[in-house]
């Protein structure tokens, strides 16, 4: 009956640990050009304008069997702003908007992952702009994860929120129709051994 006993406890602390290795960490593959950071706001009310960051980088955890438990931060270079216009990307890096000299980077650490569905979720986290942290809502989907061809395994994900420029202390108006900016993320992550 003792050893029974003995044989259950262990046999508990065995799942409880192995459970807890199921969560594996990825980095996310910039090096490869899997993975984006886009934005776009409207010009004029008329058309948006599209542009992205060239440089960042990031690591997440995922567990598929307890999606909530996801784990993601990722730094961005801001004054790799690219807009596909010289002069305008020269602006975007002023202190009337990004002001990159003093505020090289940007941040965002999630909080928490609220799984809405089948292959959906909203990330919630803290992202760091232009000095200012404030909380965001990321909806996410999963676009898919498996082995890829040179003996790794990837998972990758879409997701977008939008914010409104003067919520990070960007004063600069540009009209009405172009108070908020959305971002459109692409992220694939190659697991790490």
């Amino acid at each position: 009956m003792r050893l029974n006993k003995v044989a259950s406890v262990f046999m508990g602390l065995t799942l409880l640990a192995s459970s807890q290795l199921w969560a594996a960490d990825y980095k996310i593959d910039t090096k490869g050009a899997h993975a984006f950071i886009q934005f776009r706001v409207k010009h004029l009310g008329y058309s948006w304008l599209y542009g992205r960051f060239n440089t960042f980088d990031g690591s997440f955890s995922y567990d598929e069997k307890k999606p909530e438990a996801t784990k993601i931060n990722v730094t961005i270079d801001t004054a790799s702003i690219d807009s596909n216009h010289a002069e305008r990307d020269k602006h975007l890096r002023s202190d009337d908007f990004l002001d990159v000299k003093k505020f090289p980077k940007a941040t965002f650490v999630s909080k928490k992952v609220m799984p809405k569905g089948s292959d959906k979720a909203v990330l919630v986290g803290d992202l760091t702009l232009h000095g200012v942290t404030k909380e965001v809502s990321i909806d996410v989907t999963k676009i898919g994860g498996g082995k890829d061809p040179w003996g790794g395994y990837r998972q990758g994900f879409q997701g977008s929120t939008s914010f409104k420029l003067k919520d990070f202390n960007i004063k600069k108006d540009l009209g009405p129709a172009s108070q908020e900016v959305e971002l459109i993320l692409s992220i694939e992550g190659i697991r790490q051994s």
